[in-house]
């Protein structure tokens, strides 16, 4: 396919309003466009590689992304500063926010995605579940609108039948989404995902959805200019995911009826064309294997994660495309002109540990040496040195591979995870391997809950533990300090604190944290719940004086776009509790104490 000649009317200069992985891809196309690139970033990000690789940068804000990456103004006013002609959002933050679009409209600079209006028709779940149905897309049975009250929620799960899954009404991304099979469980998951839905996208609103058993999620991805064009590109298979987050993405989807693939495609084509859509988009379904049956989930209305799969099996740089229609210019080719070559998969590198429970895990990359070959790319946010913020996603980076067939992609994303080494923090990238090497993926008889129910992280493939600590070290640190750099915090945790006079207190280069401040791990049953690392407290679940049970959840945090219930390991009454709501958390920060029934209340431990 003829790619774009290059030429960007009327923009010289783009902003990128993001960070990390996707900032850094932008910024690379913007320079084999001969187009000038502002970066923004937090105080956390000062020394990141997006704002290495920009031509100049703006700071925005302090760490947390809701007073720097989500702060309208301050990226606006960095725009206009910058002299900026456009703003690129790329994925996730503002970029599915109609007012931040709005605001760049309205400061006489191009918005590089649909319009204001477009993304919030679409960006309301509910809206866009009418749209769909208004031009024949299959929609699954859900409720009218969003919900105003338990009883309602409990009217329409009858009506509709069970299990149901609750959804965020603005948003996406599996944030605000809790499946819900039987009567019990709806108050709690109502609650639960209105906040978070509020805390992840200023809006707490939900809507209730029949949930479909074991579909597989299949997205297609279309682009439209200014003049009426509407492609769409092929599709993608998304369905290994963790909390309804993707994993492992590939193009095109594997084993689909032919039938159905064309369906799928010109369902989405049409809905594009019905919004007025601008830009790369994509349209998300579930699929149900083996009836052929499928059913309109979400529009997003920006780039997606996992783009690059498209680009390998289309030649075509999406980039490259948003900034041309953003630009003015109309399409160069039409749908028939589209050709996929080949087939490309995807795995997503975050610093999780997929062997606690998938725990984020920030810290300091100590190194990063990526693979190499004909047929592998690698799109990665930091370099060997940087850290993995925790304000922010875990993902940092991601490696894809293309062969002539799926088989082909599939053995060397598997060689290419091989050859990977990241240093400093544990991640996806080992776990993901194995799900890759799996019978199941390979033949294709996997569905959206695999991960979580079939595919336990086999302990055989846990990586080993960094080398060895000093023999006077504890197992976990004693106490983290932070040290402010040019290049950003860096951390070092203390181990090993002495216990009797003339022991020395270690020093350790473990890979640890960054940005933590000083606090303490607590050891053995019973000890006082600990945050397990930065975070914010989201919603404290008990009060002082309440009788709670080994098991009960005693406060909520949010760390890197998760929450993690931190939950009472005995039976006692909650004697103290020492966070509230919207307060921020440091690794080791004692957050309740609990007393057991056989000490009196105030009697300390032995």
């Amino acid at each position: 396919m003829q790619q774009t000649n290059g030429r960007v009317m009327d923009i010289r200069t783009v902003l990128v309003a993001n960070r990390g992985e996707i900032a850094v891809r932008i910024i690379r196309t913007c320079r084999e466009l001969g187009l000038r690139t502002a970066a923004v970033h937090s105080d956390a990000d000062a020394g990141a590689l997006h704002v290495r690789m920009a031509d100049e940068a703006y700071r925005i804000g302090t760490a947390p992304a809701r007073e720097s990456y989500l702060s309208v103004a301050a990226i606006v006013a960095a725009a206009q500063e910058a002299g900026a002609d456009a703003v690129h959002p790329g994925y996730g933050m503002l970029a599915e926010d109609a007012g931040f679009a709005q605001a760049v409209a309205d400061a006489g600079l191009v918005f590089v995605g649909p319009s204001a209006e477009v993304i919030a028709r679409m960006g309301d779940k509910v809206a866009a579940r009418d749209v769909a149905r208004s031009c024949g897309v299959p929609v699954a049975p859900g409720s009218p609108g969003t919900i105003s009250d338990p009883a309602q929620a409990h009217a329409v799960a009858e009506r509709i039948g069970w299990p149901v899954v609750v959804k965020a009404s603005f948003g996406g991304g599996g944030r605000g989404m809790r499946v819900v099979h039987d009567p019990a469980g709806l108050d709690t998951a109502l609650t639960a995902a209105a906040r978070e839905a509020g805390a992840a996208f200023g809006r707490p609103e939900v809507h209730l959805e029949r949930y479909l058993e074991r579909p597989r999620h299949v997205e297609v991805q279309v682009l439209a200019d200014a003049h009426g064009n509407v492609v769409h590109l092929g599709d993608r298979d998304c369905s290994v995911q963790r909390r309804h987050q993707k994993l492992v993405e590939e193009a095109p989807a594997p084993d689909l009826p032919a039938g159905v693939r064309d369906r799928l495609r010109d369902d989405a084509a049409r809905l594009a064309r019905e919004v007025g859509y601008l830009g790369a988009g994509t349209v998300e379904f579930l699929v149900l294997p083996g009836t052929g049956e499928y059913f309109f989930l979400e529009m997003n209305t920006r780039l997606q994660v996992e783009h690059g799969v498209t680009e390998m099996v289309t030649g075509l740089d999406l980039v490259a495309a948003q900034l041309a229609v953003a630009g003015g210019e109309k399409l160069w080719f039409t749908q028939d002109d589209v050709r996929l070559d080949g087939h490309a998969i995807q795995a997503r590198i975050a610093a999780e540990d997929p062997w606690e429970s998938f725990r984020p895990a920030p810290g300091r990359v100590a190194t990063l040496v990526t693979p190499q070959g004909p047929w592998v790319r690698c799109d990665m946010g930091i370099e060997s040195g940087d850290a993995v913020a925790a304000e922010y996603d875990s993902m940092f980076g991601k490696v894809l591979a293309r062969g002539p067939d799926r088989d082909t992609a599939r053995r060397r994303l598997i060689a290419a995870l091989d050859e990977l080494r990241v240093e400093g923090v544990p991640t996806t990238a080992p776990y993901l391997r194995g799900v890759l090497a799996s019978a199941e993926f390979a033949a294709v008889v996997h569905d959206t809950g695999s991960l979580e129910r079939d595919w336990a992280p086999d302990p055989a493939l846990r990586p080993a533990a960094p080398q060895a600590r000093a023999a006077s070290t504890a197992a976990r640190p004693a106490r983290r300090v932070r040290i402010a750099t040019d290049r950003g915090p860096v951390e070092v945790a203390i181990y090993g604190v002495a216990p009797a006079q003339g022991t020395e207190v270690a020093l350790s280069d473990r890979p640890g944290r960054a940005d933590v401040s000083a606090g303490r791990a607590a050891d053995g049953p019973g000890a006082p719940p600990t945050a397990p690392m930065d975070a914010t407290v989201v919603a404290v679940a008990v009060e002082e004086g309440a009788a709670v049970a080994a098991g009960d959840v005693l406060v909520v945090l949010e760390a890197m776009k998760m929450e993690i219930e931190v939950r009472s390991e005995i039976t006692g009454t909650v004697e103290t509790l020492h966070v509230t709501a919207g307060a921020s958390v440091a690794a080791g920060t004692i957050l309740a104490e609990v007393t057991p029934p056989s000490r009196p209340s105030g009697q300390a431990a032995p």
